[in-house]
């Protein structure tokens, strides 16, 4: 499906090293997106090179970021970009898929059976349910791609995250507008802003990885529902 060879090498001149395994993996990985693709939509993506660059070189420059250790939650994770592709690369990771729709969850599901990933939890719920429950604070790390603008992100994903942990939102072009725009919700959240780390894609397309730390506890009014946090975003 992929062709592993030209993945490796766009990989390696990003200092990103994918083993035979992460490559058998991530063909396994694409082959089940196209295939499952055709019945329900996952991903407008569905060319070899795109997937390569767009699903899987993307999710890779996360994912190879020092930052990426220990519990991990990946919000709206979709077809799991960019959690399921650091759970290939980064064997240790312990990954946690949210995503509220189930036709999706059952395409991940079939993914990690198929990889063997017993351990990747599956959770169908929307992020700020999750974070009024048992998933509040529980994760080393928060990440998003493709989820919402950043205030809004922010509450979605903060509140999952412990103290001394991160939250890192993988965006593009507009990244620093957006942050601008998010810093006082990632104050009212008990974050901070660490760095804005920017990437390119092979074809030139800019990436941003917004890196926050959470310093103190989510107060206990945030996440607000869905609805509010949708038309009116934290400032």
């Amino acid at each position: 499906m992929i062709d592993r060879e030209r993945l490796a090498a766009k990989c390696a001149a990003r200092d990103i090293l994918l083993t035979p395994a992460c490559l058998e993996q991530l063909d396994i990985y694409a082959e089940m997106l196209v295939d499952y693709n055709q019945h329900v939509n996952l991903t407008a993506i569905t060319d070899p090179e795109g997937i390569e660059d767009k699903h899987f070189l993307d999710s890779l420059l996360f994912a190879s970021q020092p930052e990426v250790t220990g519990s991990l939650v990946d919000v709206g994770t979709g077809a799991g970009f960019p959690g399921l592709v650091a759970r290939i690369y980064k064997p240790e990771l312990a990954v946690t898929l949210m995503e509220p729709t189930g036709k999706r969850v059952e395409f991940l599901r079939q993914v990690c059976e198929r990889l063997g990933f017993a351990d990747v939890a599956l959770v169908k719920e929307r992020a700020e349910e999750a974070a009024r429950k048992q998933w509040r604070e529980q994760f080393d790390l928060a990440c998003a791609r493709a989820v919402s603008a950043l205030p809004q992100l922010a509450e979605f994903c903060l509140p999952l995250v412990k103290p001394g942990g991160k939250f890192i939102a993988l965006k593009g072009a507009s990244a620093q507008e957006e942050l601008d725009a998010a810093a006082g919700a990632i104050r009212k959240l008990g974050g901070r802003t660490v760095e804005l780390r920017r990437l390119r894609l092979p074809a030139g397309d800019e990436r941003a990885l917004v890196i926050c730390e959470k310093i103190s506890q989510t107060p206990s009014a945030y996440p607000r529902n869905g609805g509010k946090i949708a038309k009116s975003p934290l400032k």
